[in-house]
Order: structure tokens, then sequence, then C-alpha cells
């Protein structure tokens, strides 16, 4: 059998060309099976599957065959011819093909062993197809022929074009770089045989970016090709790149594919204060670190190359303003660095530097990279609250200092030009014990009540400072007040102390260590002093041994100590302290005598009293007791007395009227009453002079309390200690009423509109005045409706 690659009509013969054009260069070679050509016997048929795994001499003969790609035509494409040197031409030989493609994309003529295609072919798709061929006898099927394989190849066309298949690209390179600067590489890829012709032979060019980049024709590399390129002018560059192949020449195909460049920032461009003047105000009241104003120098360069530093270089305000950058918006921020006064300075001028913190050495050239402006900043006036000099106050008080005395004078100013009168006054939330009292206008620091170091070591008071004119301009400092410690407290007992001394017990036996505690304390430590009672300084039983460490031994002074003759002893001990003056008390110690086994341990105790000489007698406490019963039963009896007897409500108009009337809300004698107390000495107590104004009108007939007051407080010009010693009193007396607002009025004068307000002028008219009125007042005055409405016949109350 043998091929060949003929075509059977004209519209085939480029095709034929083309494979013969192959044929040449391959090795064709022919087998021929010896013998003529005749059918298989029956025998032979059965031996021919052995047969055929056994190395013969092939009938065969075979060769590639070539088709091209992308046939267009309508017919089907020929690809060869099958044939067997058996077969006659008698069509008793039919030709079978399988394999790749076999029926689907090549079929073959059973008769003439003519192979065709029958579906476009794409090399890019597949290049090859391996097929295998049979010839067999038509009238019997069987094989003529062992079955062999061919090749069928698909001959590249150039039909497919480069191709980007990254694109498209994205690149960056540095402003200001130098010509040929590596920008990006591109490549393209062509699908076609690189291994036949100039298929896939690639060559790259620019279309579109010229002459700021250009492309290696080779190699695809972008690189600059424009020096001096500056961001700022123009960032981004879209350049298009062209694949051809063929290598380029005529009739090629050709992809493009697109570049977008973008410059990247350099600092290249130094930073400048539009500006050269800046005007700012700020209040003085302004506090530390607040905002005054900004500055900004413009920068056209971004990111890191565009960070600025801004710093104070020159000028009046250095130590008064600081500035800071914003690292956000890179501005400059004016701030308050210390308190401002429009009093002591009115303006100031600072110069304020912009600079670039990072600097490239190439560029260097193009500065400098920083600059300068000035800034003028007004300093606006408004109403302070007063200050106080100094700005804390530290007190030291003795504990035993006297109500009213002046501890401290405060001071404030108003720091206006205006500098308004000052009025003091406590926090009573810093003070709520009130212990201390501020005089209005000058400012001194009194005590108001007793001071007890041991109660209160400490106090911390704020005083307030009120312009006059303008009460909401408040100014406040601290006021710390130390208590110190006088020897005001008798050292005592530590605990209550209970001895046990045994029958058996020797002469100079310890029975008890004692200790004292003292609730002052000095400066030069506590040291106390045990002695005993002056009344048991001879005390045949105890004595006390003082050991100069703050403690004392109780011992026994003799032995032979018997329950059945005194079981239990009281030892007093007088404890006195190392303080100025000396002060001590007595603290008394219980002796238990009992009954101890040999080895001291107490088995049992008595506790029966025994009372020393120096004590009370039982029959004394008894007489005292009963004198305490008959004088409170005395007391009872008058009590019930006063109670018992009523005065009647309605008096003869023959009776003296008199009347004391005590009103709590000090409402006053009327418009007419100018007697009663000098409102001026009220409102400056420091001007006001020690001759008594008496009333002309009448007398009072409530007793001054003023007989209580100390003639030395009386003359004192002091006004305040006077008033704060008595008010202190009165807040002590829980009988007494309160003695700031006592008045005693008789006089409450004729020119009110509301005219007299008293009720007793009434009674003493012949004319009949009705109270029914009161029955309309409610619950509240019911007991008064009854007392004036209702009346018999002879005018008595009931």
């Amino acid at each position: 059998m043998w091929t060949s690659g003929r075509m059977s009509n004209a519209k085939n013969l480029f095709g034929l060309g083309i494979s013969l054009y192959f044929w040449g260069l391959m090795d064709l070679t022919t087998t021929v099976l010896s013998g003529s050509a005749r059918p298989l016997t029956e025998g032979q048929e059965d031996n021919l599957s052995d047969k055929l795994h056994q190395r013969m001499k092939r009938s065969w003969v075979w060769n590639q065959f070539f088709v091209l790609e992308e046939y267009t035509g309508t017919d089907p494409l020929y690809v060869g011819k099958l044939h067997s040197d058996m077969d006659r031409g008698d069509g008793s030989i039919k030709y079978i093909l399988s394999g790749e493609g076999a029926g689907i994309v090549f079929t073959i003529d059973d008769t003439t062993g003519d192979i065709h295609a029958i579906q476009r072919l794409d090399r890019e798709e597949r290049s090859q197809y391996t097929l295998r061929a049979q010839a067999l006898d038509r009238r019997t099927g069987r094989p003529m022929e062992p079955e062999s394989e061919f090749i069928i190849k698909i001959q590249d066309i150039n039909d497919n074009e480069p191709k980007f298949l990254d694109g498209p690209y994205v690149a960056s390179v540095p402003e200001m770089s130098p010509v040929g600067t590596s920008v990006i590489q591109v490549t393209a890829t062509d699908a076609d045989d690189p291994t036949y012709g100039n298929s896939a032979r690639v060559v790259y060019s620019i279309l579109q970016g010229q002459p700021y980049f250009s492309v290696d024709s080779r190699t695809g590399l972008i690189r600059t090709a424009l020096m001096n390129m500056d961001r700022e002018s123009k960032e981004y560059y879209e350049v298009i790149i062209q694949a051809k192949d063929m290598g380029g020449q005529l009739g090629g195909l050709a992809g493009t594919t697109t570049v977008n460049i973008t410059l990247s920032d350099v600092n290249d461009n130094p930073p400048r204060f539009p500006q050269k003047h800046y005007q700012m105000s700020v209040l003085e009241s302004a506090p530390i670190s607040s905002t005054v104003g900004r500055v900004v120098a413009k920068d056209l360069d971004e990111g890191i190359n565009a960070e600025m530093k801004y710093s104070l270089v020159d000028g009046d305000g250095l130590d008064v303003f600081d500035i800071n950058t914003d690292p956000n918006y890179q501005v400059g921020i004016i701030t308050v660095r210390k308190p401002l006064s429009f009093e002591s300075k009115k303006s100031y001028t600072l110069k304020v530097e912009g600079a670039n913190p990072h600097l490239e050495m190439r560029f260097l050239n193009l500065g400098p990279f920083r600059d300068t402006t000035t800034v003028h900043i007004s300093v606006e006036d408004v109403d302070e609250p007063p200050v106080f000099e100094p700005s804390i106050y530290f007190v030291e008080v003795p504990e035993d200092v006297e109500i009213g005395t002046t501890i401290q004078i405060i001071s404030a100013k108003d720091p206006d030009v205006t500098n308004n009168s000052i009025r003091y006054s406590i926090d009573r939330s810093s003070d709520p014990g009130r212990f201390f009292y501020v005089d209005i206008t000058s400012g001194a620091l009194m005590t108001a009540r007793p001071l007890d170091r041991e109660d209160i070591s400490w106090h911390n008071i704020t005083v307030l400072a009120m312009e006059l004119n303008n009460p909401l301009q408040v100014g406040s400092v601290s006021v710390t007040v130390k208590v110190l410690d006088v020897n005001d407290n008798a050292p005592e007992f530590a605990r209550f102390y209970e001895a046990f001394v045994c029958e058996n017990a020797k002469a100079g036996q310890l029975i008890q260590t004692v200790s004292a505690i003292d609730r002052d304390d000095p400066q030069e430590g506590q040291h106390f002093y045990y002695t005993l009672a002056p009344e048991a300084a001879n005390n045949p039983n105890f004595t006390l041994r003082d050991n100069q460490d703050n403690t004392a031994w109780i011992l026994t002074r003799r032995s032979g100590f018997r329950q059945h003759d005194q079981n239990t002893f009281y030892l007093p001990i007088l404890i006195s302290d190392n303080g100025r003056p000396v002060l001590s008390s007595t603290g008394t110690l219980t002796v238990h005598v009992c009954s101890c086994d040999d080895e001291g341990m107490v088995m049992s105790c008595n506790t029966e009293a025994y009372v020393l000489p120096v004590s009370l007698s039982r029959g004394a406490l008894i007489a005292i007791l009963a004198c305490i019963f008959v004088l409170l039963v005395l007391v009872l009896l008058i009590l019930s007395m006063r109670r018992q007897r009523k005065q009647p409500y309605i008096i003869d108009e023959e009776e003296n009227i008199h009347e004391n009337i005590v009103r709590y809300d000090d409402e006053g004698g009327g418009e007419e009453d100018t007697e009663a107390f000098d409102i001026a000495a009220m409102w400056n107590p420091r001007e006001a002079q020690l001759v008594v104004k008496n009333r002309q009108d009448m007398l009072p007939e409530i007793e001054s309390l003023s007989r209580y007051v100390p003639q030395a407080c009386v003359m004192d010009n002091n006004v305040h200690n006077y008033v704060l010693a008595k008010l202190y009193e009165a807040d002590m007396d829980l009988w007494a009423p309160p003695f700031d607002s006592l008045q005693t009025y008789m006089f409450e004068g004729n020119g009110s509109v509301a005219e007299s307000l008293s009720s007793l002028q009434s009674v003493t008219t012949d004319s009949d005045q009705s109270y029914d009125y009161l029955t309309d007042w409610g619950p509240r005055f019911k007991k008064l409706a009854e007392m004036y409405g209702a009346t018999d016949s002879s005018g008595a109350l009931w």
C-alpha cells in the first residue's frame, strides 16, 4: 500500500502544492509485500491474528500527512489518500479509519481511500492527530493488511495576533529621573508556532507616550526619554505599546496594551508662606494650651516630602506662646504657654519658621527648604475675677485660740484697670462645721468656733473673692489651716485594768503592768509619770514602780493576803504627762484576791468589794441619793403649780398694758422706727462708735444679753469678735433664744399703710370687736378662734 497527497479537483491545488512541499522534506519509505495480491484463504484467516503480532514485511506505504489550518472553503479539505497494492481498483478492498478525530474531524472514502477534513482545523487548539488505518475484504470483512498508525499534522499559518496577557499595566517612576530610567517591562505572547516562519516573532513599538517614554523593540522594556519631568506639572501619563508579529513586517498582526505611568513625588519644592504677615487676637483669660491661631506654609510636594515642622525663631513672646505642628493638615498651631495679662502687655510679635524635615541631597540646590513669616498677636481685655496674692495660704493655729481671733489676712485684688472693690466669703462646702469666718471687706480670717486638734487637725477651706460691681466674677483661694497641739488632754489608762493576787503571794511580786495614752501629740514626744494617788501613798498592800518607759509595775508590798479578810482592793494611780502645763488624771486598778494552786494558777476569786478609806461609805451614798430625790420632787411640784396658774386673756381697761413681742423673722419696727439700731454700724462695723444710742421712746422689757458679755469684749473695737462669741454661746445653749434674731418691739410707727398691726390697742376701746373671721382661717387657728370668739355675759374668757 502506498500513500499519495493529490487532490481530486482544482479547488485543492493550493493545498496539494503545500503538501507536496513538505513531502519533499520528509523521508518517504515504501515497503511492498512479496507475492501477488490475492484473497486470504480460510486457514490463513485463522492464523492472521497470530501473524499480526509477528514482525513481518508490510505492504503499506506510510508517511505523515500535512494539512493547513483555518481552511475556510465550503468543500471538505482533501488531506491525502490511502492505497494498498492489493487494491486492484475493483472495489473489493474496504478502507477503515479510526483514532483521534476519525469520523468527526476526518473521513475516509472506503473505496478509494481518500481522506478529507470536514471541520475547521486550528493548530493552536491541536497541532496533530494520530489515526489508524486498515484494509478489509469487503466481502468477508477480514483484514487484508495489519492495522497501522499514521499522523496528520496541522500546518500553522499566521492567524493569531500578539496579546498582552498582563495588561493594562500600572507603573510609577520618580519625577526628575534621568533619561533611560527603567519604568516597566511589558510582554506580549503570540499563539502561533514559533518554530515555523516569523509568525510568532514579536517586535515592540510605542504608539502613544512620546517624547516622554521609549520602549525596547526586542524586550519591551519601557524607559524615560525626557529629562526633568516634573510631577507638579504633569503627574499621570498614558502610554500605548504595540506588539507586532512577523518581525514587524508588513502584513503582520499586531496587539496593543495601555501602560498608566505615574510620576512619584520627590522633595524638589521648598515650602513657602502665602502670607508674610498674620494678625491674631486672644483674650487675656485664655487658658494654658488654648489655641490662638494657625499658620500654614504651602508645599507643592506631597506625602513625606510635604511634611512641615514649625518653630518660633524670634520675637518678644517666645516664653509666652508655643507652636505645634498638626501632622494631619501640616499647619502650625500657635497656643498659649503662660497666662496673659492685658494690663501687663497688650501685644506680641512672633517670627515663625516652617521647614521640611526630610531633604534629598540632590535637590539642595533648589532650596532653601524653609520659610518664615511674622505673626502679630493682640491681647484683648476681659473682666477677670479677683486674683489672690499669694495663690495659696498656709496657716498654723494653736487649738486653744480664742473665738474671734484673726489668724490670717486674705488679700485679693481686681486685676482689671477698673480695680473694683472686693467682697470676701467662705465656701461653706469647704467648711461645713463653720469653724471660721472671714470679714467681708478686709478679708480677715477669724475663728468662729473652738478648735480641737484631737478632733480635726487640718482644715482646708476655700475663700471666695467677688467683685462688688460684678458678682459673677468670683475668684477663690485655698487656705490650709493646721491646728497646733496644746497640752489640753490628761493621760489616762489605755484600758480597764483588773489584776489578781494569790493568797500565797510574796512581798515584791509583780501583779500588773499598766500603760497610759494621751490624745495630745507633743513635739518632744510623750512621756508619762506614774505614782500612787496621795490618798494611797502609804498603802500597806501594794507599791508602784515607774519604769521610765511609759509603763509602770504594780508590786505587792506584803504577803499573807486572805479572801475572807478582804477579797478586792481598789488602788488609785496618778498619771502625769510632760506637757506645759502638766496634766494628770487618776486611774483605778482593781485587784482581786484569789485562791491559787502551788504553781500560781488562779482557782477561785470572790468579788465582794472593799473600798479604801478615802472612798465614800455606803451610808453616805444612800444619804446623797435621798437628797437628790427630795430635790427632784420639789422641782416637779413647783412646775406643776406654775402650770395650774392661768391668767385671763382679756384684762381690765384700767390695767396697765405691757407686751413683749419676740419675733424670729426680724421684720423691723416700721418706717419711723429709727431708734432700734443703727443700720450704718451693721454695714461697716469697724466705724461703729462705742457710744450706746438708747431708744428715746421706750425701754426694753427683756433684759439685754450683753450683761453676760465680759467687759473686755464689749469695749473691743472688733465687733466681729463680740458677735461671733455670742453666736457660739447661743448655739451651744439649747434653752436660749437665738441671740442674733432677738428684738423687742413696742413702737410700730405710724408711717405704714397697713397702720398698726397690734391687737392690744383694740381691747382698750369701748367698742366691741368681732373675731368671727378667725373661724374662716382653718384648723390651725381653731384654738385662737375659740379664745376670741366665745365670750359669756360677764366678759370672762371661760
